[in-house]
């Protein structure tokens, strides 16, 4: 019989599932703090406010 049980493998699986998410949440974090992205974010952050009235019809 093989050394590979089903605990191990949901084991790994659960490990590389919380490694992987983690690097996507911490790249996610990086690329919106990041000092370059600064600019556009802030244009997006107000884009709602500053569309007129006469835009919606």
């Amino acid at each position: 019989m093989s050394g590979l049980t089903y605990e191990a493998v949901a084991q790994f699986a659960q490990q590389g599932g919380l490694i992987y998410f983690a690097a996507i949440f911490v790249a996610g974090v990086v690329y919106a703090l990041w000092p370059k992205n600064k600019e556009a974010f802030d244009r997006l952050a107000k884009l709602p406010l500053d569309k007129d009235e006469s835009d919606h019809v």
